[in-house]
């Protein structure tokens, strides 16, 4: 046992040198690589799916846009167990406390899989209902139902999965976590058009599908993290301590407001585009999807970010989380900036991909164009967001998370359709992203002159 604590404990010094003396830049491109293509590789697995989906019908399309609400609060909980226990152990192990830091580590995995299990129980026994209340039309309510069936079974490996991926992130570790994912994500591209057309198992096969790539994906996370963590994975750990618990509750708060809002703000979308029709609903299911993509490698950016940011607060090396931080914004901007002008020149065809019905295409088309406009916004968004919450505050982090999708998506979705019909549909994502990063600027201002 000593033998297999020295090593761990060797490897612990190691990460944090690599941490706290490697350049910054490098070492957030090093970081964030295996993050991007974690995020990559899901995004094609989640277009892939809507691709074959689509194939089945315009209602089975817009099945998938009421599900996503349900597959967001699904990653809320992943992301408030992990990121909730991984930001206080990547500033715990910044100061060389990695007996805390393995406790924490417990924590997050163990309360990842109970939640899930719960919204497994309450979901499945109320699915019928829950579908319509997310904004399903009775053609669409159907399928959703038989799409969503085996990804809630599913529910504990899918935030255990969500959870885990965080966790080794925090530890420096985000190629193992990446190795997990892409995992679960290439045996979905042979699954579900097994399931969904060779077995004739329709949208049913595709939910199926989701569910065992997830379950695989989960142990292999699992394992992962058991061997090559810089912290063992031991259920020993996990002894409930209010305390440990707080911080978990405060770091994980802003993920879990941000997904919630998002999930939220989903169904705000699906409950605003229900009186155009099927078409419509569908329409802007295939734009969220797309536009997950797009912010994804913003995302997946910020998340080699996030340990470098976590590992120099805590060793008090403020002006690398600055550097860090700035060069995160000018690069994901950029890179966003490039991406919308693409997107824009190809809109029609990325829709048609998904969904040739003219209809949706119409509505589909106008809101990739719309939401062109104003996407290079999100890298000053997201950055922000994630430097707050991984410097432990919770409260800045938790309302810049509610802004985008919460505070200014929803009621803007509600209100505008009022007053001009599906454009306001459309367009909401566009103002919610301007509106965002106008409350988002002065915070950051503050922030970075405190870490002066």
């Amino acid at each position: 046992m000593a033998q297999v604590l020295g090593i761990k404990r060797a490897t612990a010094d190691a990460k944090y040198r690599q941490m706290t003396e490697q350049p910054v830049r490098p070492l957030i491109l090093r970081l964030c690589l295996p993050a991007v293509i974690s995020n990559l590789v899901t995004t094609a697995y989640n277009l892939t799916d809507t691709f074959f989906i689509g194939q089945l019908g315009t209602s089975q399309s817009g099945a998938i846009g009421i599900a996503f609400s349900i597959m967001t609060i699904l990653q809320a909980i992943g992301f408030f167990c992990g990121n909730g226990a991984g930001n206080s152990m990547s500033r715990e192990l910044g100061k060389r406390n990695n007996e805390r830091a393995a406790r924490l580590l417990a924590l997050g995995f163990a309360g990842a899989v109970l939640f899930g299990l719960l919204v497994t129980i309450i979901c499945l026994s109320t699915l019928r209902s829950l579908v319509v209340a997310l904004g399903s039309t009775a053609t669409i309510a159907p399928y959703a139902v038989q799409y969503l069936t085996p990804i809630l079974v599913a529910a504990p490996c899918v935030c255990g999965s969500f959870a885990l991926n965080g966790l080794l992130r925090y530890q420096g570790q985000s190629a193992f976590g990446m190795i997990g994912l892409v995992s679960g994500a290439l045996l979905n591209f042979l699954l579900a058009p097994l399931f969904i057309f060779v077995l004739h198992l329709g949208i049913f096969g595709a939910g199926l599908a989701t569910g065992i790539c997830q379950a695989v994906s989960f142990i292999i996370l699992t394992v992962m993290s058991a061997k090559f963590g810089v912290l063992k994975l031991s259920l020993r750990n996990c002894k409930p301590d209010p305390l440990l618990l707080r911080e978990i509750a405060g770091g994980g708060l802003p993920s879990l407001v941000r997904q919630g809002a998002g999930s939220i703000a989903t169904t705000c979308v699906n409950i605003a585009a229900n009186p155009f029709g099927d078409a419509a609903i569908a329409g802007m299911a295939i734009v969220m999807r797309i536009m997950l993509g797009v912010n994804s490698v913003i995302v997946g950016l910020g998340q080699g970010f996030q340990p470098v940011c976590g590992y120099n607060y805590g060793a008090g090396k403020f002006a690398r989380v600055r550097e860090g931080f700035w060069f995160c914004v000018k690069l994901s901007t950029c890179v966003l900036l490039a991406l919308g002008i693409t997107i824009w020149l190809t809109a029609p065809q990325l829709v048609e991909i998904f969904r040739s019905d003219p209809a949706v295409v119409t509505v589909g088309v106008a809101a990739l164009h719309f939401q062109c406009l104003s996407v290079a916004l999100n890298g000053m968004n997201m950055m922000g967001n994630m430097i707050s919450q991984t410097l432990g505050k919770t409260g800045i982090a938790s309302f810049l998370a509610v802004c985008r999708t919460g505070l200014y998506l929803a009621p803007v979705v509600l209100v505008l359709p009022h007053a001009i019909g599906i454009t306001g549909v459309e367009v909401a994502q566009t103002v919610s992203d301007v509106l965002t990063f106008a409350t988002t600027v002065p915070f950051m201002r503050r922030i970075l002159h405190e870490l002066r």
